[in-house]
């Protein structure tokens, strides 16, 4: 099939796995297109320092590491459509791509859409995003050496990274809304044994305080407030971790390409095949034990090449 809305290869999300497919695939000659969506860059263009992403010895922007990756997919014949994909058909090939006003085919399909934190839903949450608040504790637990750290949670990903976050932290203590605990015996034990880890139970963030002049933003305090009687206390704090979980950024796909009960994409042990021929998962769409940069292009570069050998496969 030809015309001007047909590609050998769509990516659909520009984070770090979408945009080093993006440098494989052109440099394969597949000139593929990036849908860059609502987020373009993804998780990355929200965080500040990027200190453990290979080749930037200083660190470097989150927001300017994807910039670079961006240009030098352009360089070799990427093309970035900032648009939103709004459906996809995976049933019959070419595959159908929509957004708002056209429709694209291709002859394989990259989906590197990512996941996205669950956060608490205030203002000052996002504000502060990259400030002081973070979701990923081995990204930015660097930063808060010696200082006190707040962890929102109360399953097993929250016991994790108040355990991690003890190795730099002077204090960490666990924020969470109920006595219960979601996390597992092991986890919950190993936490409550950490003399660093202290829990504030019954209590969620009301407000995230902060200073923001002077082109300085930094988390200064919490408003917290007490779930049984209502109360309220402003606590100091220097970092307000999230670990209330992941969603998968995965709607678009249901019913057509396999995912697990979270709705994470499942691939084929040791490549980046999904269920349907032609179709590839990168990144943290199909990873929800690393979630880091650098593993999501790890995988970005696997899924370039599994289309590119595919796509040499069906033409033979």
């Amino acid at each position: 099939m030809s015309g001007k809305n047909h590609h050998k290869v769509i990516i659909i999300g520009s984070g770090p796995a979408g945009l080093t497919a993006a440098v494989y695939a052109s440099r394969a000659n597949l000139n593929p297109i990036i849908f860059e969506g609502i987020q373009p860059g993804g998780q990355l263009t929200i965080t500040t320092e990027v200190e453990n992403f290979p080749g930037f010895e200083q660190g470097i922007q989150g927001p300017e590491l994807m910039d670079i990756m961006r240009k030098q997919a352009q360089r070799f014949g990427a093309k970035s459509l900032f648009k939103v994909v709004t459906s996809v058909d995976f049933s019959k090939r070419p595959f159908t791509v929509k957004t708002e006003d056209e429709t694209y085919t291709a002859d394989a399909i990259i989906v590197s859409t990512g996941a996205t934190a669950k956060l608490m839903g205030i203002p000052s949450e996002s504000k502060y995003m990259g400030y002081g608040v973070s979701a990923c504790a081995t990204c930015d637990g660097f930063f808060f050496r010696n200082l006190k750290i707040f962890v929102v949670g109360g399953g097993d990903s929250a016991m994790e990274e108040a355990n991690y976050l003890t190795r730099f932290a002077s204090e960490v203590t666990v924020i969470h809304r109920r006595e219960e605990f979601r996390a597992s015996k092991i986890m919950l034990e190993r936490a409550q044994k950490n003399p660093k880890i202290k829990f504030m139970l019954n209590t969620v963030i009301d407000e995230i305080l902060g200073v923001d002049e002077n082109g300085r933003k930094m988390v200064t305090s919490a408003r917290l407030k007490n779930t049984k009687d209502g109360s309220t206390e402003v606590v100091p704090v220097d970092g307000i971790f999230m670990a209330i979980g992941h969603k998968p950024n995965t709607e678009l796909f249901k019913g057509q390409l396999n995912m697990d009960e979270t709705g994470y994409l499942i691939v084929k042990p040791g490549s980046t095949y999904t269920n349907i021929e032609g179709v590839f998962a990168a990144g943290d769409v199909a990873d929800k034990t690393y979630r880091q940069a650098i593993t999501a292009s790890g995988t970005g570069a696997m899924a370039a090449i599994d289309a590119e050998r595919w796509l040499e496969s069906v033409q033979e």
